[in-house]
């Protein structure tokens, strides 16, 4: 056998390099942390500790939450927290793991990025056992994690550079009885808006992981701007408890969004890049149509001013199709190649 190859099986047969210090199928309510070794010159043993709580009785499936996969998302945190504390096992028939603040450095340091190795954890799917703090999380998620679940809720929202109309999220999928189980999910979350999306690149998502597995996966994009509201907090906590009613791990049936006072959910999509709106300019954001706003094709939807040059007339922006504003750029400067903003149209089906 080549010797490549020989160390690629020797990697695969090696048990994960981030521990956890809790039995991840023992009845009840356990609190515990994963922890990866991150030698570094502060800190010759050191270690970044992330915390997870299972919550587990009875028999049903499991759930795997995560939030905080990018460090300036809040609120899936704020949802997840607040579910670990008010989750008690006599309520479940399965088992949820819930890890509010997967990569751990980037919320501490309120970036997208990792700083401790300048990675974006969303994007670096299944990891490494023997790479980057990054890479080994991520390679525990994918070889510890998911071969103990059933499905996976993985809680985004824009960060600082954007922003979105709050939404239950999906990708199109080829297998029918999979998309079809994965949108019946994404309705039973409750969010404003469901919406079926076609990435511009899914290389190394977590997401792209799990459906590879055929395992249900939904996200979110819950507000964004860097910040927290009220309303997205609330969209997110029920959201979650929805998850756990419709997949029974939870009794009872999800409550819709009209019982809180909020519309019913409408079905939406992405279907090709002419959804996505890209500056071609650097310069400062004027936006011409708020979120959730009805637009038409080759209506102005933003505008670029170049503070270098007052006298030079701003930039236009179109939009490329008829819908609605799903997202929008959330920082008053923006630069040449950066998402101006996405337009989704009616889910039909």
């Amino acid at each position: 056998m080549p010797g490549s190859a020989v160390q690629e099986l020797t990697a695969l047969n090696k048990p994960s390099r981030v521990t956890c210090n809790i039995d991840l199928g023992a009845v009840g309510k356990h609190y515990g942390y994963l922890t990866a070794p991150y030698s570094r010159n502060e800190s010759a043993w050191g270690s970044i500790q992330v915390p997870i709580i299972t919550i587990c009785h009875g028999t049903g499936p499991t759930i795997l939450f995560t939030g905080g996969i990018h460090g300036d998302e809040y609120e899936g945190q704020v949802a997840l927290m607040n579910l670990a504390r008010e989750l008690e096992p006599e309520q479940l028939q399965g088992r949820a793991i819930i890890v509010p603040s997967l990569n751990l450095p980037a919320v501490r340091a309120a970036t997208r990025l990792s700083p401790v190795d300048g990675l974006n954890m969303n994007r670096i799917f299944p990891g490494r056992r023997d790479g980057t703090v990054s890479e080994m999380l991520a390679d525990y998620v994918y070889t510890q994690l998911l071969p103990l679940t059933d499905i996976v809720v993985d809680l985004h929202s824009g960060g600082r550079s954007l922003d979105f109309v709050p939404s239950a999220v999906m990708h199109y999928l080829d297998d029918r009885s999979h998309f079809n189980r994965t949108l019946a999910a994404v309705k039973a979350f409750g969010a404003p808006l469901g919406l079926v999306l076609r990435e511009l690149d899914s290389e190394g998502m977590l997401d792209t992981a799990v459906e590879d597995l055929g395992k249900t996966f939904i996200s979110t994009e819950l507000g964004g701007s860097s910040t927290l509201t009220a309303g997205n907090v609330a969209i997110a906590r029920t959201g979650v408890e929805n998850l756990l009613r419709h997949f029974g791990v939870l009794e009872g049936e999800p409550t819709p969004p009209e019982a809180f006072g909020r519309t019913p959910t409408r079905l939406m999509q992405t279907p090709d890049d002419r959804s996505f709106v890209i500056a071609e300019d650097d310069g400062i954001f004027e936006i011409l149509a708020d979120l959730g706003t009805e637009v038409t094709i080759g209506q102005p939807i933003g505008r670029i001013h170049d503070f270098n040059d007052p006298k030079r007339p701003p930039a236009v922006y179109d939009a490329r199709r008829s819908g609605v504003v799903f997202s929008r750029h959330a920082m008053g400067l923006i630069k040449r190649g950066d998402c101006l903003a996405v337009i989704a149209i009616d889910w039909e089906g």
